[in-house]
C-alpha cells in the first residue's frame, strides 16, 4: 500500500476518534476526560498529513478529504449502525474520485 494512503487512512481514523471523543463529552454526557485522548488523537491526525510527500500543503488536505469522506461513512456504519444508503455511497465515489484528481493530476509546473 502506498505510504500516501497509509497515511490518509490513519488520519482519518485519528481525526474521527479525536472528533468522537469531543462528541461524546459533549452531547453523550460522557467523562471531561475523554478530551484527553481526543487531543492526543487529533495531534496523531496532524502529524501523519505532513507525511504526504506533495509540494503545498493545501492539496494534500484537499485530496485528504475524499479519504476523510469514506472514512465518516464508515464510520457511520460500523460505529453507530446505521447502513449507508447509494446517495451515501454515491457521494462517496465521488470525493475520491476527486481527492484522485488533486493528488494526480497532472501539474503544469511539474
Amino acid at each position: 500500500m502506498a505510504t500516501w494512503l497509509l497515511a490518509f487512512v490513519g488520519a482519518a481514523i485519528a481525526e474521527i476518534a479525536g472528533c468522537f471523543a469531543f462528541w461524546a463529552w459533549l452531547r453523550l454526557g460522557k467523562s471531561v476526560f475523554w478530551v484527553i485522548p481526543g487531543m492526543a488523537s487529533l495531534a496523531i491526525f496532524a502529524f501523519l498529513l505532513t507525511l504526504v510527500d506533495v509540494e503545498h500543503a493545501g492539496r494534500s488536505y484537499a485530496a485528504y478529504g475524499g479519504v476523510y469522506i469514506v472514512a465518516a461513512i464508515l464510520w457511520l456504519w460500523l460505529a453507530e449502525g446505521v447502513k449507508p444508503d447509494g446517495w451515501d455511497t454515491i457521494g462517496a465515489v465521488i470525493c475520491i474520485a476527486g481527492a484522485a484528481v488533486i493528488l494526480f493530476g497532472p501539474r503544469a509546473n511539474a
